[in-house]
């Protein structure tokens, strides 16, 4: 069931071209500004894969016609989880932990920074509460206690600044290769799972 590299770039480089929800980007300028700033902020490789395929769950989705697109805006995708068993035979926790929890990550800063809020864009302000709205304290530092939360957390801050129009950025495929270097690495410990 899991994706190989080349069917996530490949899924990136196609459907990819859609918009990002109603922001003024698409999907894969979107990943691409998210992975270029985990990258400029000296994140992990683990990281900067996990910001470029943060919301490849949108990408996955069964309908995202348009005749669809009313109904999403009244209910939330889950898109965090339906890409992670599409990710979990090729990449680590390290990767696939940050991914799960970035929503959770906003729900969180929305409780815990008082300026973040107004950092929000009208379509990210309208996603969280179809995600559950913000957190209660102890909700948030029950969350922050969990591993990757830190990790979610920066994720969370680069996805919300990675909505520039024209922004240049550096190419799919040279994120692809990192992803490749983390899939490869993950590959022997798979091997000791399977002859387990």
């Amino acid at each position: 069931m899991a994706l190989t590299v080349d069917e996530i770039a490949r899924l990136l480089g196609t459907k990819g071209q859609r918009q990002y929800g109603r922001e003024a980007v698409s999907q894969l300028e979107h990943a691409l500004q998210c992975a270029q700033l985990a990258e400029e902020a000296a994140e992990t490789p683990e990281t900067v894969v996990a910001a470029l395929l943060h919301d490849l769950g949108h990408l996955l989705a069964a309908e995202r016609a348009e005749e669809a697109d009313h109904a999403q805006q009244q209910r939330d995708d889950l898109h965090q989880y339906i890409a992670l068993p599409f990710l979990r035979g090729l990449f680590a926790p390290a990767v696939l932990e940050p991914i799960r929890l970035h929503v959770d990550a906003k729900r969180c800063l929305c409780a815990v920074d008082a300026g973040y809020w107004d950092t929000l864009t009208p379509a990210s302000k309208r996603s969280l509460e179809l995600q559950g709205g913000v957190y209660t304290q102890e909700e948030a530092q029950r969350f922050m206690t969990q591993p990757f939360a830190a990790e979610a957390v920066r994720l969370r801050r680069h996805d919300d600044l990675a909505k520039v129009p024209g922004k240049a950025t550096p190419p799919l495929a040279h994120y692809m290769r990192i992803a490749q270097t983390l899939a490869c690495q993950a590959q022997p410990t798979r091997e000791k799972l399977t002859a387990l």
